[in-house]
């Protein structure tokens, strides 16, 4: 029969088990996962615009399964850079990857709302330029 951990032990055990601080590790595990789901993202946008120059398939709707978990992929990893790099420069963990997870929301949202908004100008046939620095048309 197992023996049973006392308080003690396991005490000791979590102890053991605290991640390194700053986390440089999961900075770059962030950054990694981060790009590798913004080639994915790309490129799968890039086959549904050949889709539809090919065989007029549909753009919209943008958000499949497999485009939305791409791009979730992007936005868990930025998140995870931007917060362990505030913790690398002195903030607390929860603060940062708080304001993490606000800041590549906010973003990835706007960017998202934007490239749906292209995508539809493009299936309509009236594509114009974008204007990046006007943030009316981000919503």
């Amino acid at each position: 029969m197992p023996e049973e951990i006392t308080a003690e032990q396991l005490e000791m055990l979590l102890q053991l088990a605290v991640l390194p601080q700053p986390p440089y590790l999961m900075a770059g595990v962030g950054l990694l996962m981060g790009v590798l789901c913004g080639l994915t993202f790309g490129r799968q946008v890039q086959d549904k615009l050949d889709g539809w120059k090919q065989d007029r398939l549909p753009l919209l709707p943008l958000a499949t399964a497999e485009i939305s978990l791409s791009f979730t992929g992007i936005l868990i990893g930025i998140t995870l850079f931007i917060g362990c790099c505030l913790q690398i420069f002195g903030f607390a963990a929860g603060v940062a990857l708080l304001v993490a997870l606000l800041l590549s929301l906010l973003t990835g949202g706007a960017l998202f709302a934007q490239l749906e908004r292209l995508m539809l100008q493009v299936e309509s046939g009236n594509f114009k330029a974008v204007d990046f620095d006007n943030f009316d048309e981000f919503f």
